[in-house]
């Protein structure tokens, strides 16, 4: 260790300052090379997430259909992305701290979340960017007949989500209005990552009647799977029978929503939290799908 009094030399102070730089310099260059692996990614993303002819087809194979589907619009699209673009995602899932997951436990609802943009992998970022983009944007625009969608950089109630044995979610309708962004919520896009699922465990999303009276139709989570629908005041979805998979297994989603300026209808234009509905007995009983 050099002694105090050299350390005022000229020679030393420069050969300090030249170290400081050095080291300045190396965190820079990491920086730079985590970008231009970030951005390659995002091009890779973009390259195999939907092309714009594999959209058109959708929006025109769907497009009808979608208003007209019952017992609300929607559509349920099966290799929605490309197979490992997806694989990798969940992979990333899989990988990530559980410690920093938002986990709600209520009658109504046992999952955990996670909205944190910052914390997903860096191909799970890759892939929200590119749903949130505007060429996805105008898929969904044509798809669905909604002009002027917006979507939600804070993912708020989206991003990741996980459900476990004993885990449901009651049957619900959304959430109506964004106060942060003063829009109305119009859409909702499920995709799932679950392999080999099979029917026994449960899981199935369950599209309800607009009085929230009885199911309709009953879709299962399967991998690559995206459901895509709008949100409103009657449209009730959930899935409330308890999943039934293995201990090691869990019902995994990406979820994103959409939304515009204008108010769906006159009746929605009220702003109200989410609305959930019993349906103990009716799913007890219910035979329905």
């Amino acid at each position: 260790m050099l002694p105090s009094w050299s350390r005022r030399l000229p020679i030393v102070r420069t050969y300090a300052a030249l170290r400081v730089a050095e080291q300045r310099l190396a965190a820079t260059t990491e920086k730079l090379g985590r970008m231009r692996e970030e951005r390659d990614l995002a091009r890779k993303v973009n390259a195999h997430l939907l092309s714009r002819g594999r959209m058109k087809e959708l929006v025109n194979a769907h497009s009808e259909a979608y208003r007209a589907a019952d017992p609300f619009p929607h559509v349920v699209l099966d290799d929605f992305l490309e197979p490992r673009l997806l694989k990798d995602v969940l992979t990333e899932f899989d990988a990530l701290d559980r410690s920093l997951w938002h986990y709600t436990e209520r009658e109504t609802e046992r999952k955990y979340s996670n909205e944190d943009f910052q914390h997903f992998g860096p191909t799970t970022r890759a892939v929200f960017s590119q749903l949130n983009a505007a060429p996805f944007l105008w898929f969904l625009e044509h798809l669905t007949g909604i002009a002027g969608l917006i979507p939600d950089p804070h993912l708020r109630g989206g991003g990741l989500h996980e459900i476990k044995r004993g885990g449901a979610l009651g049957v619900h309708a959304d959430f109506n209005f964004y106060p942060r962004l003063n829009l109305y919520r119009r859409l909702n896009l499920l995709i799932y990552l679950n392999e080999d699922w099979p029917e026994a465990w449960g899981g199935d999303l369950e599209l309800w009647d607009r009085q929230g009276k009885s199911c309709v139709q009953r879709i299962a989570p399967t991998f690559n799977r995206a459901v895509i629908f709008d949100t409103s005041n009657f449209s009730y979805h959930g899935h409330p029978r308890p999943l039934q998979c293995p201990e090691e297994r869990a019902r995994k989603s990406l979820a994103l929503y959409y939304y515009t300026v204008e108010a769906p209808a006159d009746e929605d234009r009220t702003p109200h939290t989410t609305v959930f509905i019993k349906t103990s007995e009716r799913v007890a009983a219910s035979e329905t799908v």
